[in-house]
């Protein structure tokens, strides 16, 4: 096992994404970041390699927002949060009304629900997304065309019921 303040220099910045991802909120997922590692070193002797390193961090990063989330449930709500996206679908889909696209999104079934919210929000790269589900660079590719596909038509029957 690495030394831990290795580990955080390879790992800090994926973890912030995921949470900033989860979060849209800097300062949040900043402090939430600085939590995981706590969390992290207190737990060092529970982690059995099952695993990589930073799907064991990112379980952990999830688990201390669903506690922040559990106390201050008044901030549950998304913030603003403006970023650039990677490619042109994504800059639509980030720029649509959010409230509308939350909710489509919402009733998205897994992995896409997730798998698009960290990629059109949290601006991962297919390789932290695959690192964060335990899957291969490309499973996150495919899957996050899969969802798309399925968020459009979803947004295609919205419309259509208008």
């Amino acid at each position: 096992m690495p030394q831990m303040e290795d580990i955080y220099r390879k790992y800090a910045s994926t973890v912030y994404k995921y949470l900033l991802s989860r979060t849209q909120n800097r300062d949040l997922a900043e402090e939430l970041t600085q939590e995981t590692f706590y969390q992290a070193v207190r737990t060092i002797d529970r982690y059995d390699e099952s695993c990589t390193v930073s799907t064991w961090l990112c379980a952990i990063a999830k688990n201390q927002l669903l506690a922040y989330r559990r106390k201050h449930p008044e901030e549950a709500e998304v913030t603003e949060y403006t970023r650039t996206a990677p490619d042109t679908e994504e800059t639509v889909l980030a720029s649509m009304d959010r409230v509308a696209l939350m909710k489509t999104l919402h009733h998205l079934e897994e992995p896409w629900r997730e798998l698009l919210w960290l990629r059109i929000y949290g601006t991962l790269s297919f390789k932290e997304i695959g690192e964060i589900f335990g899957k291969t660079e490309n499973w996150a590719r495919v899957n996050y065309y899969r969802g798309k596909e399925k968020l459009k038509k979803e947004i295609e029957h919205d419309e259509d019921t208008l």
